[in-house]
């Protein structure tokens, strides 16, 4: 069903009104950072500023005239997962659990990218983005989470009901500039949150996090834009090298990353929620496979997608271009159910899942 005129506006109001409280909160914080210059922060490569009009078209075609085949008109399929069997998976397994939510485990313990684990990824709990299925296992029943990382605070990526959730067990929460802040903000105990600026690193139990350049934007209402930073992440254990792009545009920085810190076992990158109205922060699939060639990604892993209706296009539509592209290229790739173990040192061969659920 589509969202009605009226539940847009009551969106766009909530927003209007969260924005005003966090825009307080944020003009009080700077950051010594070459990203951040008056007051906010910027891509090196600046990406195009839409005017009022456009934005309000923008927010018109997503939330109100989209075309038909955005959302399944099945299920998706979800494989259940129960806390015994990821503490009996092996090393170097990763599971998504939707959108861009991504378990890994290293060295015996678990690491939790972008947890989003609420129905809406939106501002209200009433209207926005519907999950197209529950994730496949609920936070009280993850094994204890050595490390939560976070890519930016946009509402897909950064759920303030599952950080809550998640940080009584939590370790650590490892945050772009900014992002950390306003965690502590929420009550998230700050000697459990570190933030970075892109380039800088940290070891969590021997494993190497480094915070790597992204193109995208911030922000959580109309008037908080860019008061905190973006990122992708590079993971490297003894066995292991894993990139995870969050949200990005395609730029000159995935070839600079992979020449730094590849090749990688792995490359999790974005493939979905793109538009050619919004081509800087979000990748064409012929960008992403472009990207896992910049990175030396040996495997690539197409997330960002399979979990919320937030584009124009057919929702299968992102993972039938990348799985065409990436065999006429000869670059293995791995699509695996939402919920489905996989083997990052030795991934096998997964299922077109998303075929049939028009």
């Amino acid at each position: 069903m589509r969202m009605s005129l009226l539940t847009s506006l009551a969106i766009l109001g909530t927003v209007a009104i969260v924005g005003a409280c966090a825009q307080q909160s944020a003009a009080r914080a700077t950051y010594a950072s070459p990203q951040f210059r008056d007051g906010v922060f910027a891509n090196p490569t600046p990406i195009r500023q839409h005017s009022l009009g456009e934005q309000a078209k923008l927010w018109w075609s997503v939330m109100v005239a989209k075309p038909a085949g955005t959302a399944p008109g099945k299920p998706v399929p979800v494989r259940a997962l129960s806390r015994q069997a990821l503490l009996d998976a092996p090393d170097n397994t990763m599971v998504r659990l939707g959108h861009s939510s991504v378990l890994l485990k290293l060295d015996g313990a678990f690491y939790l990218f972008d947890p989003m684990f609420s129905e809406r990824a939106s501002p209200v709990g009433f209207a926005g983005p519907k999950r197209y299925s529950p994730a496949p296992i609920a936070i009280d029943e993850l094994p204890p989470i050595r490390a939560v990382i976070l890519s930016h605070d946009h509402y897909d990526h950064l759920d303030h009901a599952s950080i809550l959730a998640l940080a009584p067990k939590t370790a650590q929460f490892l945050a772009p500039l900014g992002v950390g802040d306003r965690l502590i903000r929420w009550g998230v105990d700050r000697a459990k949150v570190q933030q970075f600026d892109w380039w800088q690193e940290t070891r969590v139990e021997g494993i190497r996090f480094a915070a790597t350049p992204a193109r995208h934007f911030s922000g959580r209402s109309l008037r908080d834009r860019n008061t905190t930073l973006w990122a992708s992440w590079v993971v490297t254990s003894a066995s292991l090298r894993l990139f995870f792009s969050g949200d990005s545009g395609y730029f000159d920085g995935f070839k600079a990353i992979g020449e730094r810190y590849g090749p990688f076992d792995a490359a999790l990158i974005e493939t979905g929620a793109y538009d050619k109205q919004w081509p800087d922060v979000h990748m064409q699939p012929e960008q992403t496979l472009q990207a896992a060639l910049d990175l030396q990604g040996a495997t690539l892993v197409p997330i960002h997608n399979g979990t919320f209706d937030l584009a124009l296009h057919g929702w299968q539509e992102p993972l039938e271009r990348i799985t065409a592209l990436a065999e006429g290229r000869g670059l293995p790739l791995a699509t695996p159910a939402i919920g489905e173990p996989l083997s990052l040192k030795q991934p096998h061969a997964t299922s077109r899942w998303w075929r049939g659920l028009e």
